[in-house]
Formats: structure tokens, C-alpha cells, sequence
């Protein structure tokens, strides 16, 4: 880029530029966050108690996929026990990499790819990761949507593993929301955030072309039945 296009772009060059921040930049924003989810009104929605059973050492096995949009509070509503038991799969983007940092201030360990990107070494390290006794974490419309679409990782994942999986949904009684793919959704001040668990669906192995494809929708519109969207 020559030196007038870096002048005329400023800071958002600069910042585009930076890689990885220091770790203890987070800190800040991670400790608001957990004392927002406790200050402000807040409900969790778990009819079948599947987060208590989450929390046991020998609990079974799940991943649960939540739209990428109510990510902001998804880490501090989850109980503390749950979070060190959570690895998340988060792009291997530069932003991926900042949301990365923040939920490790949250005790939440990440593996780094997408559908599109690294695929093969996610699949492999959360293969591992449940093995070990961990809860999957999911964004299936991530990194670049289409918004409130499911992509076809968490059904593979599932599948392969024969493990169930859970939708869940952070919603808000009022927020702003941001100009990006995603509608990125930040919560008011005075807003209530609720977390609601949906039920478990297991996905069957050695699906079918239109069978997978099934399984994929099933698990698409139970996300999007339990998600609020305002606007």
C-alpha cells in the first residue's frame, strides 16, 4: 500500500495491522462483562437442567451452538464451572483471535479454524478436547455467515462423535445493533439478557447426503425457535 493510502486510512490501518494484542488488554473488558451479567436483569431458560448436568466432572459429552451475533455475553452467562470444561471453536481470523484472548480471561480454552479454514485441525483437536471431558462451543454461522444459517461442522462433529447437540441462544429484551454481517448484537443498559438451552438432538453416523442435509435444518430451526430477534 503506498504511504498516502496508509495516511488517508490513519487508524484503521494501524489497527487492521495488529495481529494479536497483549493479553492483559482483555482483562477490563472481561471483568465488565461478568459484572454486567450479574448487575443487569438476567434469567437463564433451561427447562430440562442439561446445564447442571454439564457442570459434573463425568457429565456426557455435548456441543452447543449459539448464533454468532449473541456472542458478547454467551461467556459470562454460562456458569463458571461449565466454562472451564468449555473449548470454544473460533476462527482463525485476525478477529477470531481477539474474541479468542477475551473468553480466555473467562477460563474458556479455544481451538482456531472454521468450515473453511483449517477444518481438518479443529475436527482433530475437538475430538481430543471431548475426549478429555470437554463441552464443544460453536458458532454455526461463523466466521462470515450467511447470518442464522448452519454450516455443516456441529453436524459433523456430532455425527462422528455420536454426541448430541444442544442449541442455545443469548437474547435480548432491547440492544443495538451493528452494521455488520451479522447484526452483531449489543444489550442495553437497562435491557434483560436471558440464556435459553434447548433440547438435545442427537445426529445418527453415516448419514446420507439428504439425510445430513435433514439433520442440518432440524438443528437450524430449533436454533432459530429459542432465538429473539427484535427487529
Amino acid at each position: 500500500m503506498s504511504e498516502e493510502k496508509k495516511e488517508k486510512h490513519g487508524f484503521k490501518y494501524w489497527f487492521r495491522q495488529i495481529k494479536k494484542f497483549p493479553s492483559w488488554i482483555f482483562f477490563l473488558p472481561a471483568k465488565i462483562l461478568d459484572l454486567l451479567s450479574v448487575i443487569m436483569r438476567h434469567e437463564i431458560i433451561d427447562p430440562n437442567k442439561l446445564l447442571d448436568e454439564y457442570d459434573k466432572p463425568d457429565g456426557h459429552q455435548v456441543i452447543g451452538v449459539v448464533w454468532h451475533n449473541r456472542l458478547l455475553f454467551y461467556p459470562s452467562m454460562c456458569p463458571r464451572k461449565a466454562r472451564r470444561r468449555t473449548v470454544a471453536v473460533i476462527s482463525a481470523s485476525r478477529d477470531g483471535q481477539y474474541i479468542a484472548d477475551l473468553i480466555a480471561q473467562f477460563g474458556i480454552r479455544s481451538v482456531r479454524g472454521s468450515s473453511s479454514r483449517n477444518a481438518v485441525k479443529v475436527l482433530y483437536d475437538a475430538f481430543k478436547s471431548l475426549k478429555g471431558g470437554s463441552f464443544i462451543a460453536m458458532t454455526p454461522d461463523g466466521p462470515r455467515g450467511p447470518k442464522y444459517q448452519m454450516h455443516k461442522g456441529a453436524i459433523q462433529l456430532a455425527s462422528k462423535m455420536g454426541i448430541p447437540i444442544v442449541p442455545m441462544a443469548v437474547n435480548y429484551s432491547s440492544y443495538w445493533e451493528l452494521k455488520s454481517w451479522d447484526g452483531f448484537q449489543i444489550p442495553k443498559p437497562w435491557s434483560k439478557i436471558t440464556l435459553v438451552v434447548g433440547d438435545e438432538i442427537m445426529i445418527p453416523a453415516d448419514l446420507t447426503p439428504e439425510e445430513f442435509e435433514a439433520y442440518r435444518l432440524k438443528v437450524e430451526n430449533a436454533l432459530n425457535a429459542i432465538t429473539v430477534d427484535k427487529k
